[in-house]
């Protein structure tokens, strides 16, 4: 995921330690750990949710300039629903995991106990400001424990709407919001805390991790990268352009597990172009005058990206450096070293390169670092399972994409450069406790007397036997 920085009014001061210290002594009474109190803060994060549904949908237009019923999908409706989920379940997912013992280690029992880290600190994202920062919170609170959450600057409405609304609804001695920028980031990291999440870029995301390092703290990773679409020989071309074009324009592109270029198999490519084109055509007919931008910057770095290409563009192109918005782009076969396909693009602009085989498909991303996400379109059961088996990403959907980040039944997150640990439902709640060993033994009868030194033939013929 891209992040771009911007310079956000000056924050009022506030005392990190202090703040952190606070989250930390309530944790350390214990009032997080029952099931009644995560139960009752994963209800009142959906009534959060749900009752603000309209001051969302208006911070997310001035943050981004995103339409209500986008807001509504993206930003509202999954987070309810995984905090709904998580509240129906956390009893269940509390439970201690028995195990069963070898031979040798009887008479004793044994299971894993699962423990919250203590305090965690979650740090979002400006793209999905509210998914991306309570949806991460849900499986740390669903886990027992405290959690401080620093929102984006960059999505500044979403940001204050959230550090109001939090301490209306959730345990404020245990959940607390910290606005600021990426130096108030870096002081939260600096207090050492015992799990940390963090949602943006690749290159940010290895800076938090060093910082992090310095106090052992474990960390998740949601990052990104270049998430490919293979649109196979015999997909069904009509419906794969609309679902690439949908998802594409989705919030202006600026999704980390959005299409990021398309690899079509040369017998269907200029009948993959016209229909997304016509997809688009069709989505963005009240909307003609292009895609908003966060902000000036990205908007610069996506207008020089895509006048570097040297591939030809074949919808779209323009741009309007006034109201910060780019026209829905299509770029057919960039140079594969060119900026468009060497950088995440997180905008509405959509490479597509011709291949001539699956076998060349698969090459290729797999000659590049390892996406967030990886699309396929197919007809073909041995198609779908080749690519399963042979292309790796954090997260894969065959026919559709995005949906699998929406569902709390699969975990969501990255591998190697596009993320480290995954969340979303019982996932997110593992992921956000510590599993610990237990195993008790009875002090009688004493069967591993004959084991204690000094150690006799016979002791050692038996060790050897049992373990």
């Amino acid at each position: 995921m891209t992040t771009v920085s911007v310079a956000p009014p000056t924050p009022a001061v506030v005392d990190l330690p202090a703040i952190v210290a606070g989250v930390r002594k309530t944790f350390a009474s214990g009032r997080t750990r029952s099931v009644e109190w995560r139960r009752a803060q994963l209800r009142s994060m959906e009534r959060l949710i749900v009752e603000n549904e309209t001051a969302i949908a208006e911070a997310l237009a001035q943050d981004l300039g995103r339409q209500p019923f986008e807001a509504w999908l993206a930003d509202i409706a999954s987070v309810a629903a995984e905090a709904k989920d998580a509240a129906k379940n956390v009893g269940k997912w509390t439970k201690r995991k028995h195990r069963l013992l070898e031979v040798a280690q009887l008479p004793g029992r044994a299971w894993i106990e699962y423990e919250p880290f203590g305090t965690v600190l979650v740090i979002g994202a400006w793209n999905f400001p509210f998914a991306l920062t309570l949806g991460p919170a849900i499986g740390a609170i669903a886990a027992g424990n405290a959690v401080v959450m620093k929102p984006s600057e960059v999505s500044p409405a979403s940001s204050a709407l959230m550090a109001e609304l939090v301490p209306k609804y959730l345990d404020r001695d245990a959940i607390v919001v910290v606005e600021g920028d990426g130096s108030v980031s870096q002081d939260l990291i600096a207090q050492g805390f015992d799990k940390l999440c963090f949602t943006g870029g690749t290159e940010i995301g290895r800076k938090v991790y060093e910082a992090a390092a310095a106090h052992l703290t474990p960390v998740i990773l949601e990052l990104g990268g270049k998430s490919p679409v293979i649109v196979a020989a015999d997909a069904d071309v009509e419906v794969a352009a609309k679902r690439i074009a949908w998802t594409k324009l989705m919030n202006s592109g600026q999704i980390c597990i959005a299409p990021d270029y398309v690899l079509a198999d040369a017998s269907i490519r200029d009948e993959l172009v016209e229909a997304i084109k016509a997809a688009i055509d069709k989505f963005e007919a009240e909307s003609s005058s292009g895609k908003p931008i966060v902000n000036q910057r990205h908007f610069d770095r996506l207008v020089a990206t895509l006048a570097a290409t040297k591939g030809e563009v074949v919808i779209g192109g323009g741009s309007d450096a006034g109201a910060i918005k780019i026209q829905p782009t299509v770029v057919v076969d960039p140079d594969p070293d060119e900026p468009l396909m060497q950088h995440e693009i997180f905008g509405p602009i959509l490479p597509i390169v011709t291949v001539h085989s699956l076998d060349e498909a698969i090459e290729f991303i797999n000659s590049r670092p390892k996406p967030l996400a990886a699309y396929l379109f197919t007809k073909s059961k041995r198609v779908r399972e080749r690519v399963i088996k042979e292309v790796t990403a954090g997260g894969m959907v065959v026919n559709h994409l995005l949906f699998h980040f929406s569902t709390a039944k699969l975990p969501f997150g990255g591998v190697g450069p596009s993320g480290i640990g995954a969340y979303h439902g019982r996932f997110g709640f593992e992921e956000f406790s510590h599993r610990k060993s237990v195993m008790t033994k009875p002090t009688r009868p004493d069967v591993t007397s004959m084991m204690y030194p000094p150690y006799s033939e016979r002791a050692k013929k038996l060790a050897r036997k049992l373990f």
